[in-house]
């Protein structure tokens, strides 16, 4: 996985700064150093039209300033399929982070995601990580971690969101016992990944990717080697 991202890396256009680095070399503003895969997520007063989506989709997607819309997951390299979150759904490809074991009580993924706030202070965006049950159609979300981004006043970092954007914990069984389990994004225990985003007033969510491991708990507890 990690020369699959690699490989991503070189056939898109890539926000890098220099190679990619091991170990945990972090920049000022709590971002690693290295390669990666910058995605905006904009929030805008007024809704966008189809005109001015064609052919010039970057590395953006456009949400509405107050409201929510269903940011769509599909598995490959990174890319915006479709940056009009505006109408309520946009679409965002990605690779797949993590193999899903079962009884696993931790998963390392293959790349990791560090996200931040920015744009005018007092804006605030939640990204809930959902699925649809293969069996049953029901929706799934993960039911112990959102993503909050709050823009505060003075210097805006980036935190580890690996956790929180790239898995679900969740209980798929019906066995009437509580036995929820980290399932990674792409898992075939689940169909139709999506980011549930619901904006309030938050003007810039930036999300960086990096080809470096994150290890991750059903407590929400991450080590990375970022």
């Amino acid at each position: 996985m990690r020369r699959l991202f690699a490989a991503t890396l070189v056939a898109v256009s890539v926000a890098a700064a220099a190679p990619a680095t091991a170990g945990n070399d972090l920049n000022g503003n709590g971002a690693p150093s290295g390669s990666h895969y910058t995605l905006n997520i904009i929030g805008v007063p007024k809704n966008k039209t189809v005109p001015t989506m064609t052919g010039n989709n970057g590395h953006r997607i456009f949400v509405p300033l107050s409201g929510s819309s269903k940011i769509l997951l599909s598995e490959g390299a990174f890319s915006v399929l479709d940056a009009n979150g505006t109408d309520g759904t946009a679409s965002f490809q990605l690779p797949k982070p993590a193999e899903f074991v079962q009884d696993a009580t931790t998963s390392t993924s293959d790349y990791s995601v560090f996200a931040r706030a920015l744009g005018k202070p007092g804006g605030e965006a939640v990204v809930t990580t959902c699925g649809y049950d293969k069996v049953t159609g029901e929706r799934v979300c993960d039911t112990l971690n959102s993503l909050t981004l709050r823009r505060s006043t003075g210097k805006s970092s980036f935190t580890n969101v690996t956790r929180e954007l790239l898995y679900i914990y969740a209980d798929l069984t019906d066995d009437g016992v509580d036995n929820p389990q980290l399932y990674p994004l792409f898992s075939d225990a689940l169909r139709d990944y999506f980011w549930q985003y619901d904006n309030t007033g938050l003007k810039l969510a930036q999300l960086r990717f990096y080809p470096c491991d994150t290890t991750v708990d059903a407590t929400g507890e991450v080590s990375s080697e970022c």
